[in-house]
């Protein structure tokens, strides 16, 4: 997979194939004293456990990839030492939420997260949760984290059948579009409703895209920049919805 192209794929098939990493047994020390540092900033920040791919391939329109599992700590000092570990990547699953009038819903990340301030999609690194059997789900995954940072459900919405793959250095952000009845503005008041319902609520606002020039690489991530801009080309006509 290389940077800058959208891949499609009908259906991802991954295991749980726990096995050790090395970087992050090797650099151990350093990471708890990044994960001291970070944690003293922000103490709502949890060490839990988290999935990383340690393997995973297009296999015609079938993506297979297989996890492994770790704690937060060894994942944020990852990111933050700027991915060391090529072999791994963050592979993680969005709900692409569109409006029946077009606009996309992004949400922005609260001050206490790992990504505050940052707009995308609701998404959530696998974790334990996702695994069922020998196999994650990311499926389930975009389900559940619709459901904990919107309060959408399945009743609400509708999911697509296939996943678009939007590769960006070490992360992989596998996106399913989620189309919901109504207009942007309709969607938007709902979510901040059950948001302002919450006790701490993951999202802090959420910001609706309508057209390229909402595209803020500020505050959006390389791989929904990408996502949507690929959006707005393909609602040109004659060409197909990502």
């Amino acid at each position: 997979m290389r940077d800058g192209e959208l891949l499609r794929a009908r259906r991802l098939d991954l295991a749980f194939a726990p096995k050790p990493w090395r970087w992050a047994e090797g650099e151990a020390v350093r990471i708890d004293a990044h994960w001291a540092a970070i944690h003293a900033r922000n103490p709502a920040l949890f060490d839990g456990h988290v999935l990383l791919l340690h393997s995973g391939a297009l296999d015609g329109d079938i993506f297979r990839g297989a996890y492994l599992e770790t704690r937060f700590s060894r994942f944020i000092a990852w990111r933050d030492f700027g991915f060391p570990d090529t072999t791994m990547r963050n592979c993680f699953a969005m709900a692409g939420l569109r409006a029946e009038d077009g606009g996309w819903l992004l949400g922005v990340m609260g001050a206490h997260t790992a990504n505050a301030g940052k707009a995308y999609f609701p998404a959530g690194t696998p974790d334990p949760g996702d695994i069922v059997g020998d196999r994650v789900d990311l499926a389930a995954s975009v389900v559940r984290e619709l459901k904990e940072e919107t309060g959408l459900t399945g009743a609400d919405v509708r999911h697509a059948d296939d996943w678009t793959l939007v590769p960006d250095g070490n992360k992989l952000a596998c996106i399913r579009r989620v189309d919901v009845p109504g207009s942007a503005d309709a969607v938007r008041a709902r979510i901040l409703a059950t948001l302002a319902a919450e006790a701490q609520p993951e999202l802090a606002d959420i910001r609706i895209v309508r057209e390229p020039a909402d595209l803020d690489p500020a505050t959006m991530p390389v791989f929904i920049l990408r996502y949507l801009t690929a959006a707005f080309a393909a609602d040109r006509p004659g060409q197909g919805a990502p």
